[in-house]
């Protein structure tokens, strides 16, 4: 059952709703983690929902407690991650939670940043009934898994993003690829890019298709959000590529090695690699590949362009295995979403 503002709710309800408001905040929130809280009166209706805003602006519970007003006096908030409990561009969210008057907090994942953590067992001090690991798993795999990805490895999540044929074509020999897959796979590809902080691609593929990178809707305008554009290599742009037009940040970086590319992201929480084939091999063989999706046409070709190009890889024993997370229909097409 999906609650919103005004219903009664259970904690476990009240998390899924945080964890949907926080979906709103992924690219947006970067280099902060994208949470979403909500707060129950202490009726247990839902009175506020909030997710994190863009950097130097409120966290979620913030945003929730001033949503909800008097009505969080002895209610509970319900949070993604741990309150924070210091101050940096904002003030910490334990003490916003006790001005409030909040009586309970259950919160997923404890805060495993060293400055923040401890809102916890400031808020516990205070007398407030604290929970955490409340619904741990759900929230690990949902928007705030790149975040902590980050806080665990120090660099991004990178994600490589293929679409082809079932014979793992993703150009006929002519040099054409659009369409490969339909419509649904399309605007999926596009729903995610609105959440990424940045999609890579190579300069053979930017001057061979002169890509724009956006997130698009349907009918073609912009997402509120837009990743930063990445291309990778030495050759420079022409002046009139799309990819300069000002509608996203574009870096350039004049390497092959994927390693300079994150060198480049230092903030960047979740990075697409879209190709092209060679490209994708490169962080591949440097072992820069989290995961892994690929969206299937129901269609073979029988030759043109390979998905993969990676040159290392000469032996049964040496290719790179992944295990399958997820299968989903996209009208025709297939999603595949394999992790390492």
């Amino acid at each position: 059952m999906t609650v919103a503002l005004g219903d009664h709710a259970t904690d476990e309800q009240a998390l899924q709703l945080a964890v949907e408001a926080s979906w709103s905040a992924m690219g947006v929130s970067t280099p902060n983690p994208p949470v979403g809280a909500v707060v129950l009166d202490r009726d247990g209706v839902v009175a506020g929902v909030g997710a994190t805003q863009p950097v130097g602006g409120p966290h979620a519970e913030v945003m929730a407690l001033r949503q909800a007003g008097e009505a969080a006096r002895g209610g509970t908030a319900v949070v993604t991650l741990e309150p924070c409990d210091h101050t940096g561009r904002t003030g910490p969210c334990s003490q916003a939670l006790l001005a409030a008057g909040i009586a309970a907090v259950r919160y997923a994942v404890t805060d495993p940043h060293p400055q923040a953590a401890g809102g916890a067992q400031t808020l516990r001090e205070a007398g407030v009934d604290v929970t955490g690991g409340f619904g741990d798993e759900l929230v690990r795999n949902g928007p705030l898994k790149p975040w902590l990805f980050r806080q665990a490895h120090g660099r991004p999540l990178v994600t490589a993003k293929i679409a082809s044929t079932l014979d793992g074509r993703i150009a006929a020999p002519d040099g054409t690829s659009r369409w490969i897959t339909g419509p649904a796979a399309r605007a999926h590809a596009h729903d995610q890019r609105a959440r990424l902080d940045a999609v890579v691609v190579g300069t053979g593929t930017a001057l061979a298709d002169d890509p724009s990178l956006t997130a698009r809707r349907p009918d073609g305008t912009l997402r509120s959000h837009q990743p930063a554009r990445v291309v990778m290599g030495l050759r420079d742009l022409p002046q009139d590529a799309r990819l300069r037009d000002g509608t996203a940040p574009l870096i350039q970086v004049p390497s092959r090695d994927p390693a300079d590319v994150l060198s480049a992201l230092p903030e960047a929480l979740w990075v697409l690699v879209e190709g092209g084939p060679a490209i994708i091999g490169a962080f591949l063989s440097a072992g820069l590949v989290d995961e892994v999706q690929i969206y299937l046409a129901p269609s073979l070709m029988g030759g043109g362009t390979p998905s993969v190009l990676d040159p290392t890889v000469t032996t049964l024993q040496g290719v790179h295995r992944f295990r399958r997370t997820g299968v989903d229909e996209l009208g025709d097409d297939l999603l595949v979403t394999l992790a390492r």
